[in-house]
């Protein structure tokens, strides 16, 4: 089998030979990604303004900061300054036909037998969060919710676009990040998400269904509590660094249901740098999350200098997922 089907067969839980992977040489890494080539003179580089802080403004209008040269950092000022500006804020142009030939030709030339993801945004969240700053918008969604709504239904048009490009240019799945957890559980109630978000949800998995497409999302924090709704309205498959936060046990009750992208937990289990552990946990994701004919996908936390880890670290759960990641 090649990479595109057995990601294919584990995502449909059709016993591929092996577990898929994404992770670094020498070990198996089954995915192409590939992104909107949005112009760069619509956002800004990151710039010392002074002593350790950086800021940039990205090409929605919000401006970013940090402290010291790496890192993400976090939205210090959101371009919607007035939530009355909800329904004529501009929206930076993403679905341009154009900025998505780069990435055709790059699936073209270079996917090669991978399977091939189209990098989105965000969903309505993790845009609208932005584009309010995270403390203003958790209070609108209580205190202002009609021109939330609004701002999402515009957030939504723009995604829709953008699936339907990606579907253009020869996609096997679209991927999205939205943080819904803190440590200790979702950032507001499940049914405010339901009432707010699941409708977008189901929006935009069904648009990219419609185009054969895969949605995958990837979350930090425990947002246990929406698991199955998530699961109902359309995502194909969940991305986790901190799978150890839900619980493998508690996980593993969707397994069957939706397949689960995740490193050796990043927060505990590799903190540990102890071999037999961390070969431990690598085994157990698989035989838990696994073990109805596919359903997991051993992933690869790319920054292990944010993290606190030598890269030997992870290679040892590289190894263990390589040597136990067989089905037949």
């Amino acid at each position: 089998m090649d990479s595109r089907e057995i990601v294919t067969r584990c995502l449909e839980f059709r016993q591929p030979e092996r577990i898929p992977a994404s992770l670094p040489p020498p070990y198996w890494h089954d995915f192409f990604g590939v992104s909107v080539d949005y112009p760069r003179v619509a956002r800004s580089q990151w710039r010392r303004v002074s002593g350790h802080r950086w800021e940039r403004v990205d090409e929605w209008g919000n401006t970013w900061s940090r402290l010291g040269d790496t890192g993400k950092g976090e939205v210090i000022r959101g371009a919607l300054a007035d939530l009355a500006d909800a329904a004529t804020i501009p929206l930076p142009d993403l679905a341009n036909p154009a900025y998505y030939e780069r990435a055709r030709w790059a699936l073209r030339e270079k996917a090669g037998d991978k399977y091939r993801v189209g990098g989105l945004p965000g969903f309505a969240f993790n845009i609208s969060r932005k584009l309010r700053r995270l403390d203003q918008y958790l209070m609108d969604l209580v205190l202002s919710p009609d021109p939330i709504r609004i701002l999402a239904r515009r957030v939504d048009d723009l995604l829709e676009e953008m699936i339907q490009q990606y579907a253009r240019i020869g996609v096997d799945a679209v991927m999205f990040p939205e943080d819904w957890g803190t440590q200790q559980g979702l950032m507001i109630s499940p049914d405010l998400w339901r009432d707010l978000f699941k409708p977008g949800f189901v929006r935009l998995c069904a648009a990219a269904h419609d185009h054969d497409l895969k949605v995958f999302m990837h979350s930090c924090g425990k947002m246990t509590a929406i698991i199955s709704d998530l699961i109902e309205a359309g995502i194909d498959l969940l991305q986790f660094d901190q799978p150890r936060l839900h619980g493998l046990d508690v996980l593993a009750q969707w397994s069957g249901q939706i397949p689960f992208w995740c490193p050796v937990d990043i927060q505990t289990t590799l903190q540990t740098r102890d071999p037999a552990l961390i070969e431990a946990e690598a085994r157990l994701m698989i035989e838990l999350l696994g073990s109805k004919g596919g359903g997991f996908v051993a992933g690869y936390y790319a920054d292990n200098a944010a993290i606190g880890l030598d890269p030997q670290v992870q290679e040892m759960a590289c190894r263990a997922f390589v040597r136990y990641g067989h089905y037949t």
